[in-house]
């Protein structure tokens, strides 16, 4: 019965984890393209134009 609830728990859990870390990944990969971006395009004129 111990074994099914676990089973049970771990299966509710499952698409939390899973959202959390993509959502993570995401937010990690924006910060690297943005600062890339930064770096790259360094004294341009468009990037005051930028909020």
């Amino acid at each position: 019965m111990a074994g099914a609830i676990i089973l049970v728990i771990a299966l509710l859990a499952f698409p939390i984890v899973v959202g959390l870390s993509t959502a993570g990944l995401a937010a990690l990969i924006g910060h690297f393209l943005y600062r890339d971006a930064e770096i790259r395009h360094e004294g341009s004129e468009l990037l005051e134009t930028n909020v």
